[in-house]
């Protein structure tokens, strides 16, 4: 077996021997300097395909943000699983990666009823304790949710109005206080990591909001009518694959009185006016109101993902 990365885009067919869910986008990634060929590494066995990891960025140019392909042949035993992940993803990582740079986290799009197949189940299992054993630990299993056109989307009930968000200082102030009791995992990590809430809102806000290319006039506040006090807001939007609801909250003050699924039901038709083939959404798997919002939206649960992080560069065990 000998690890290496794929010498230019020429060898992408190489690296579609193995199969997963992002393959339709690794071409247009290519081109778009979201993924280079220096972080797509292979190991073989003289022209078989035992394994493949990739990283990737959301703009060109950029260090690299998510391992988000990792995958190991489904014949091989177990115990060459461990080997060969091993061996590749160590190899990899050093080649990719900075020494003492912190490592991007990695996600895995799975099907929703994953551990149900036991063929599936074995070889996810197998992938996630190769990662454990390079010091990565589970952060969050999340639901992926997808909108598809004919579903109805509710009219406006009248308990809120909606406005534009007017700059990013009017979003930050909402998102702040959303932060601070957030059931969302990332969230969380950031607030545990010593963040406070309004430095982990502008780190999701500069991130990940403001790289979006779509329309700032979709964004919108939520407010009672008359008082214009600000009940939440939500931010539909179009990242480099798809339309989504990018992020969603509800002020803790305002909690408890079924405003996310007026949020929501704005966020959606907002969306669907725009005559789009989908929207997706997604949200943690223990954040049971906000799935319960967007399950009667009429969202469906079409797979899920389970997010992976390293706490330090450097590996522990063996």
């Amino acid at each position: 077996m000998y690890v290496r990365r794929l010498a230019g885009p020429e060898e992408l067919d190489l690296f579609l021997r193995l199969t997963y869910s992002l393959d339709h986008e690794l071409a247009d990634d290519l081109a778009a300097g979201r993924r280079l060929p220096s972080w797509m590494w292979v190991a073989l066995d003289g022209d078989r395909l035992l394994g493949r990891v990739a990283w990737w960025t959301n703009t060109a140019g950029g260090e690299p943000q998510m391992l988000d392909v990792f995958d190991l042949a489904p014949e091989l035993s177990a115990e060459e699983r461990a080997e060969v992940g091993l061996r590749l993803l160590r190899t990899a990582t050093a080649a990719v990666l900075p020494a003492g740079a912190p490592r991007p986290e990695y996600i895995r799009f799975l099907p929703a009823d994953w551990r149900e197949v036991p063929e599936t189940r074995s070889l996810l299992e197998s992938l996630f304790s190769v990662l454990e054993r390079t010091g990565a630990r589970p952060l969050v299993e999340r639901l992926r949710l997808e909108w598809r056109p004919g579903t109805p989307v509710p009219e406006p009930t009248g308990r809120l109005e909606f406005r534009p968000v007017e700059d990013r200082e009017d979003l930050l102030a909402l998102m702040t206080p959303v932060m601070e009791d957030t059931l969302d995992a990332h969230g969380r990590a950031d607030l545990a990591s010593g963040l406070s809430a309004r430095a982990a809102a502008e780190l999701h806000y500069d991130e990940e909001l403001a790289l979006y290319s779509s329309p700032r006039e979709w964004w919108r506040v939520a407010e009672l009518p008359g008082s214009g006090e600000p009940v939440g807001f939500v931010v539909p939007a179009r990242n480099n694959y798809h339309h989504i609801i990018a992020y969603i909250g509800v002020l803790p003050a305002h909690r408890g009185h079924g405003y996310i699924d007026d949020i929501l039901a704005e966020g959606t038709r907002i969306l669907a006016a725009t005559d789009v083939p989908r929207i997706r959404a997604a949200t943690d798997l223990g954040n049971v109101p906000m799935a319960a919002s967007f399950a009667r939206a009429g969202y469906v649960t079409f797979e899920r993902a389970v997010n992976y992080v390293w706490d330090a560069p450097g590996e522990s065990g063996s």
